[in-house]
C-alpha cells in the first residue's frame, strides 16, 4: 500500500529552524500535488504550505517568507525548511497528498501520521 513517514519534528526555541522530511512509499506513477497541514491544540487543522508535481507552491500568510517547501519527484519525497519559528508555530504537522495514482491504486488522499513541532524558550 502506498504509505506515508514523515520526520523532522522536535524542541526549537523560537527564531530556530526545522526541516520535515515526508517520503511516499509504494510503486507510484504520479501524485498531483503534496503539502503539509498543521494542527494546534483546540484548533482545527489548516494548510501550511502545497507543492504541485510541476513546482507552483502555496503558502499560508501566516507561514509566508518563513517556511519553504521544495519537492525531489524522483524520490516522492516533500520537505518543509521552517525558519523564524514563532511559538504560534506550535502544532502537529501532518503530510498529505493528493490524487495519487499508484501499481496499488489510485488515491484522492493520504495522510502522514503527524510530528510534533514545540517551539518553545
Amino acid at each position: 500500500q502506498v504509505q506515508l513517514v514523515e520526520s523532522g519534528g522536535g524542541l526549537v526555541q523560537p527564531g530556530g529552524s526545522l526541516r520535515l522530511s515526508c517520503a511516499a512509499s509504494g510503486s507510484i506513477f504520479s501524485i498531483a500535488a503534496m503539502g503539509w497541514y498543521r494542527q494546534a491544540p483546540g484548533k482545527e487543522r489548516e494548510l501550511a504550505a502545497v507543492s504541485t508535481r510541476i513546482g507552483l507552491t502555496t503558502y499560508a500568510d501566516s507561514v509566508k517568507g518563513r517556511f519553504t517547501i521544495s519537492r525531489d519527484n524522483a524520490k516522492n519525497t516533500i520537505y518543509l525548511q521552517m525558519n523564524s519559528l514563532k511559538a504560534e508555530d506550535t502544532a502537529v504537522y501532518y503530510c498529505n497528498v493528493r490524487d495519487v495514482v499508484a501499481v496499488q491504486g489510485r488515491y484522492p488522499e493520504l495522510w502522514g501520521q503527524g510530528t510534533l513541532v514545540t517551539v518553545s524558550s
